[in-house]
């Protein structure tokens, strides 16, 4: 049997994304009832040498977009990571979410064998379509929407499992 690439990526990026804006959502007014600059929640880090709440969530875009653009053969569009608000933040999903929308499974579905090369900082990765989907790009995508969600409940948000696992709309 073989992998829908397209039903093993879109529909993931369309029930995550809305659920790390649900979760920002519940930051911000965590921010606003307990009087706290929201930037100190978006500058909130796990541990010193980890990326901030604001990047967590620029990176779990970023992995969204560009999954999926990779996956139909095509270049993704680059955002400026210039977000400083939960707005932005918000603002940056929403794009996200719009554009992963656009593609059809036919656009995605055969993409196994298909050669995707990656610069990451010096090294280059070259990978085949399934391998980059389910070996780096779904794994790294989790990892920064969950990074997201601890953050924001390490930093007394109150969320739960049913809010990272909110079931698509």
């Amino acid at each position: 049997m073989t992998i829908s690439m397209y039903r093993a990526s879109v529909p993931v990026f369309q029930q995550m994304l809305p659920a790390l804006g649900a979760c920002l959502r519940k930051g911000a007014d965590y921010a606003a009832a307990k009087k706290v600059d929201p930037a100190v929640l978006l500058q909130s880090r796990l541990y010193p040498d980890m990326f901030p709440l604001v990047r967590q969530v620029q990176i779990a875009a970023d992995f969204g977009k560009g999954t999926v653009a990779r996956l139909a053969g095509v270049e993704p569009p680059k955002y400026e990571d210039t977000e400083t608000t939960f707005d932005q933040l918000q603002a940056r999903i929403s794009r996200t979410l719009d554009y992963v929308r656009e593609f059809k499974a036919s656009q995605i579905d055969g993409s196994e064998e298909r050669d995707i090369t990656l610069k990451l900082g010096t090294e280059t990765r070259s990978f085949k379509g399934e391998n980059y989907l389910v070996n780096f790009a779904l794994p790294n995508f989790y990892f920064h929407t969950t990074t997201a969600y601890a953050i924001l409940r390490h930093n007394g948000v109150e969320l739960g499992k049913g809010d990272y696992m909110r079931p698509p709309a």
